[in-house]
């Protein structure tokens, strides 16, 4: 339905399907307060509510979605409501009802219906940032010739029945965003369900993968469902497979070969009709005569890879100014500035075209976003554009914009006038804690935004503030001059999208 961004509040799988189904990006939220948060950040085409939220709950999100959502609201319901449910909300024309989880058809009405009021929800290349249109559904921007032959490899395997498809290609290069075309060439109205092999431990990454049943092992009190079972008939992508441990390399490789698989602890064999794409950053055949990854196996997936080219490729460095523009005037990293900064310098410019990008596409987006936080003009100077982090120690700059809490806590040299440091009682974790707080003050304490502007995960940020036990009414020293930079890094984000 062209749907761009998707909050999701509901633990449902078959939401959490539905959601899969109709947007490029699913952001899931624990309650209505981090899918508020979340929704400041994104701003999302709508939300995607089951039942058991509360009314007074869902006018909180009514209440603020004139300002963060685009579209509306949809309540989908896993039992029958009654009417007193509904009367509850002040704003019943707000939002849509979907009375049943499992009517996709009925669905497809009420998008058609929210679509037919407003067209802006399909992607839109006024500024010829895609190829085509299948670059423009995943938002793989660029026009290099080796985008066009990825683009082109890319369609010829999603039309073929070539199950598995392997993706390579170096960190940041947008393997990602490749699975999501081929997905949209052969599944574009199935579940497209993604997991990083690296960001688990084997046993959790075999639960995750196939489910497991009730009592399989400590702790299991009840029956999961896995992902390859999740995606259904559409796409599970597992990214990073050269992380895979060798014995769950043999059990991907009795599932695409008999289409087949079992739960943790099952002995029901179930069936795989999903496409399974895998992704590796690393040479598999290198990893193979390492014994690190099975023979049998890379021969199984090394079918017709598809390759990404970096941005060092000479068939890509003519995206790097195209891709710097899509990213300055597509960021949410500082909403206050949306619109504002409307250009780089030519300075600017030749810096980041002159720079090789060892981390290719997710580098240069940091790179222009750091950017943002740190400019002040309308245009990006070169004395913002911080390729080595580093450099912000002594290149950083005072601003008087509403985001520059992050920017004025980075690289200090403390002030011996400034009663709220001294050099005497300065630490790291003095530091890092002040550093937090000032960016969830500056943001409003909104978690998504304050985590962005830290160039850190949600996730870490939450335990970097239970670490310090920082709550709201902080005290925040005053600071003249600036934090040290090393004290929270930038890190890879990744979304199911």
């Amino acid at each position: 339905m062209g749907f761009r961004r998707i909050v999701v509040v509901s633990r449902y799988a078959e939401i959490q399907q539905l959601a899969g189904r109709i947007a490029q990006q699913v952001l899931f939220a624990d309650d209505v307060a981090e899918a508020i948060d979340i929704a400041a950040t994104v701003a999302p085409d709508l939300m995607l509510l089951d039942d058991l939220v509360q009314p007074g709950d869902i006018r909180r999100v009514l209440d603020s979605s004139h300002n963060n959502f685009r579209a509306a609201i949809i309540i989908a319901a896993t039992s029958d409501v009654q009417p007193s449910w509904i009367s509850q909300l002040q704003q019943p024309s707000v939002f849509e009802y979907l009375p049943n989880t499992g009517n996709y058809e009925q669905l497809q009405q009420i998008l058609s219906r929210i679509n037919a009021q407003s067209k802006e929800y399909a992607p839109v290349d006024d500024n010829g940032f895609f190829a085509d249109d299948l670059a423009s559904s995943v938002y793989m921007a660029g026009k290099s010739k080796a985008i066009l032959y990825i683009l082109k490899m890319i369609k010829l395997v999603g039309a073929s029945a070539c199950n598995p498809v392997l993706i390579t290609g170096q960190t940041g290069t947008g393997k990602e965003l490749a699975a999501k075309a081929v997905h949209n060439v052969r599944h574009p109205n199935e579940q497209f369900v993604a997991v990083n092999c690296a960001a688990l431990t084997a046993n959790l990454l075999e639960s995750e993968l196939f489910g497991h049943v009730r009592g399989a092992f400590t702790g299991a009190d009840k029956d999961k469902t896995g992902l390859l079972e999740l995606a259904g008939e559409g796409t599970i992508f597992l990214d990073e497979i050269s992380e895979l441990p060798l014995d769950l390399q043999a059990k991907l490789l009795r599932v695409i070969q008999e289409k087949t698989f079992r739960k943790v602890g099952g002995i029901t064999d179930l069936a795989c009709k999903a496409t399974i794409i895998v992704s590796s950053n690393r040479n598999l055949r290198q990893e193979v005569h390492a014994n690190h990854f099975r023979r049998d196996l890379y021969y199984r997936l090394n079918v017709c890879p598809i390759t990404i080219a970096p941005l060092s490729s000479p068939e890509r460095r003519d995206d790097i100014r195209l891709l710097a523009d899509y990213f300055l005037r597509n960021s949410t990293v500082c909403p206050d500035k949306t619109g504002k900064i409307t250009s780089l310098t030519a300075m600017a410019i030749e810096a980041i075209e002159k720079h090789n990008w060892p981390g290719n596409v997710r580098e240069l987006r940091n790179v222009i976003e750091r950017a943002i936080l740190l400019e002040t003009a309308d245009k990006i100077g070169l004395s913002n554009i911080l390729i080595d982090a580093d450099e912000t120690a002594s290149s950083c700059i005072d601003s008087d914009t509403s985001c520059d809490g992050i920017h004025n806590t980075r690289n200090a040299i403390h002030n011996s006038n400034d009663p709220g440091i001294s050099a005497g009682d300065f630490s790291l974790e003095k530091a890092e804690r002040e550093l937090i707080a000032r960016a969830l003050q500056e943001s409003g304490w909104q978690k998504t935004r304050a985590a962005e502007m830290l160039g850190i995960t949600r996730a870490t940020l939450y335990a970097k503030v239970k670490q310090h036990n920082i709550q709201k009414g902080t005290y925040i020293p005053k600071l003249t001059q600036e934090t040290p930079s090393m004290l929270v890094q930038p890190e890879t984000v990744s979304v199911v999208s």
